[in-house]
């Protein structure tokens, strides 16, 4: 079957009259609600479509493992910046073939959809950065491309980046063109009793600083001369190499709910990203006036009949 075909099959059995929703590696499942147990449940295609290294641009179906794609980008020491699952991201070295946690089933549509930025998000940016392109099966069943497969493709609204985050109440995404980065030759975990903030203010782009309330992780990458002089900075602010970082708590809440004292068991915040995780869900904050107001106007919008991702709600996911 072609790409074509594929898109068009995959937009048949989405059709026009059914609650349908997308399932992927099922990762973050619960995330904004559960849909009802009579929802259509469909796959979005899946495999790498074609990969331009010159242009560092990848266009895959949102079905595919982010773990498979990394794999296939690898051989050509480049990456996405979609995180694996748990606490690996594109690029970690993950060795080529064997055997990957069960959360790196995590899948292109459903780490898009889901919108949830990785822990290297402090240097490498954000999620919604690396997508370019989306074609997506509307609430009447029609194929739509939103965006362009070059970097510089914006003119007027940028329309796919509304399906990040989105939870799939929007569009079921059937393909994503995505932007690709570099591998960093080389990469390092540090740890210790130290100031987050000062680490932050004295290296040179980190892609990632955690901190526990008493102890901060913090994670170089580049060319292996560099690494050392920042690890060496690194150093004399009080980190010592580690293998690797704390295990990611399960749930997501804003890093100003932890320095407010809301919750009182251990927590991790993801400095200079506004998030940080704990092990006990807590109350999500009711969104702005405004900002409910407009996610009503979008959903009336792009799913006026309510049967995309029926029982999620992108503003219930903290």
């Amino acid at each position: 079957m072609g790409v074509r075909e594929d898109l068009e099959a995959f937009a048949a059995e989405v059709g026009t009259k059914a609650p349908v929703a997308v399932v992927g590696g099922r990762t973050h499942w619960g995330v904004g609600g559960l849909c009802p147990n009579d929802t259509l449940l469909v796959r979005a295609p899946i495999g790498v479509r074609s990969f331009d290294p010159a242009e560092m641009t990848v266009r895959v179906g949102a079905g595919t493992p982010v773990a498979e794609l990394d794999v296939a980008l690898a051989e050509a020491g480049q990456r996405v910046n979609l995180p694996l699952g748990g606490n690996l991201s594109p690029g970690e070295n993950l060795p080529l073939g064997g055997n990957l946690p069960p959360e790196t089933g995590a899948t292109v549509g459903g780490v898009l959809a889901v919108g949830r930025d990785g822990i290297h998000a402090l240097g490498r940016g954000r999620l919604r950065d690396a997508l370019l392109e989306a074609v997506y099966v509307s609430d009447d069943g029609r194929l739509v491309t939103a965006g362009g497969p070059t970097v510089k493709n914006v003119s007027g609204f940028d329309l796919c980046r509304l399906l990040v985050g989105s939870l799939g109440t929007l569009g079921l995404v059937a393909e994503v063109v995505l932007r690709t980065w570099p591998r960093s030759p080389a990469g390092r975990w540090m740890a210790g009793e130290c100031n987050p903030v000062e680490l932050r203010r004295r290296l040179f782009r980190p892609s990632s600083i955690l901190w526990n309330g008493s102890t901060a992780w913090v994670h170089l990458e580049g060319h292996e001369a560099d690494v050392e002089t920042e690890a060496e900075l690194a150093r004399s602010l009080g980190c010592a190499p580690v293998d690797e970082p704390p295990p990611l708590p399960p749930h997501r809440v804003p890093a100003a709910s932890t320095a407010a004292g809301e919750y009182r068991g251990e927590f991790l915040v993801q400095v200079g990203t506004g998030s940080a995780y704990v092990h006990e869900p807590g109350p999500v904050p009711d969104p702005d006036p405004v900002v409910a107001a407009l996610n009503q106007r979008l959903k009336a919008e792009f799913d006026p009949r309510g049967r995309l991702n029926p029982g999620r709600n992108p503003l219930k996911a903290p």
